[in-house]
């Protein structure tokens, strides 16, 4: 099924001025709500307690969630495990958060176990802590350093793949399209207010790989028409690959978001910020898929000459040593 005819001549590049400058210019915004507004830090970065509570009868999230409100823990975490008798509590506290020994952060740890226990027992009498455990603000430094560290080997691995699977211009687009889409999704993420954790993380690093697939897609397109055609400007060769891919895009970006909008609105809490951020990123990738890469490898001065393969009578080659 075709939802766009890729025998379709829409001039694309002909706005690659102004989406490029589009781009630049929301890059420089996103870049700045992130160093300025930061992001919420989840549990996962920032150290907090994690609390296991079980109940002798079946209760729900929600009921879990307002008993822990109307006890004073507003931004608590709750999720379930195990069956709906048992559920994991995460709750940040700048107390906690902030002590620099490990017997500190325990006593710390104990008292919040103690009030949240009395927040549940307020509307059920037959809640109990089963454990609890203390993740400190080290190890959540250390996830934010190897998460930002994951990120840029993911981004350079990719432009060192495509570096040797196509040409130099190719990786320099396809870096700074993966740079681009980073930063729009995660600005985004930021303005929403959420907090960013472990699942957030994963869904960045997805949303990387869905982006580059994407535009490898059209990368290969591009190439199989600069070497089957005689004639053709670059910017007709683009737009010609644009059109003949867009139909896959298209259906590629609907049949994701379908799978990750259900994680979004009916896989809970754990999942919700998930989702949203592929929600996000798959609409940004498709649009900078179309108007970033390609613009930028037209102002790279992509050509026909740069994708042919070289042969021994190369006069270019026969000059060098």
């Amino acid at each position: 099924m075709e939802l766009f005819n890729p025998n379709s001549n829409i001039d694309f590049m002909r706005w690659r001025k102004v989406s490029l400058a589009i781009s630049a210019i929301l890059m420089v915004i996103s870049a700045a709500i992130i160093f300025m507004r930061g992001l919420d830090y989840g549990l996962d970065f920032t150290g907090g307690a994690n609390i296991e509570v079980s109940y002798e009868k079946a209760v729900d999230v929600a009921e879990v969630r307002a008993a822990l409100t109307a006890g004073g823990f507003d931004n608590a975490v709750v999720q379930t495990f195990g069956g709906t008798n048992d559920f994991a509590i995460r709750i940040v506290s700048e107390e906690e958060a902030s002590s620099k020994t490990e017997e500190a952060s325990n006593v710390a740890n104990d008292k919040i176990a103690v009030e949240v226990l009395k927040a549940l027992q307020a509307k059920r009498a037959d809640a109990k802590v089963k454990s609890s455990e203390f993740v400190g603000p080290q190890i959540g430094e250390e996830l934010r350093s190897d998460g930002l560290v994951a990120v840029i080997f993911v981004i350079a691995g990719i432009s060192i793949y495509l570096w040797i699977r196509f040409e130099w211009r190719f990786a320099v687009s396809a870096v700074a399209s993966e740079v681009h889409d980073t930063l729009l999704t995660v600005a985004a993420f930021a303005l929403t207010g959420r907090e960013f954790d472990l699942p957030a993380l994963a869904a960045v690093l997805s949303v990387v790989g869905y982006s580059i697939n994407d535009k490898i897609v059209v990368f290969d397109r591009v190439r199989e028409i600069f070497r089957s055609s005689r004639k053709g400007e670059p910017a007709e060769i683009l737009n010609r690959s644009i059109n003949s891919t867009m139909s896959r895009t298209i259906m590629t970006g609907v049949t994701t978001a379908l799978a990750v909008g259900t994680l979004y609105f009916l896989g809970g809490a754990a999942l919700e910020n998930f989702g949203l951020i592929m929600l996000i990123g798959i609409a940004i990738g498709i649009a900078s898929s179309v108007f970033f890469a390609n613009p930028v490898l037209l102002l790279l001065g992509v050509s026909k000459q740069d994708l042919m393969p070289k042969s021994k009578d190369d006069p270019e080659l026969a000059r060098r040593p």
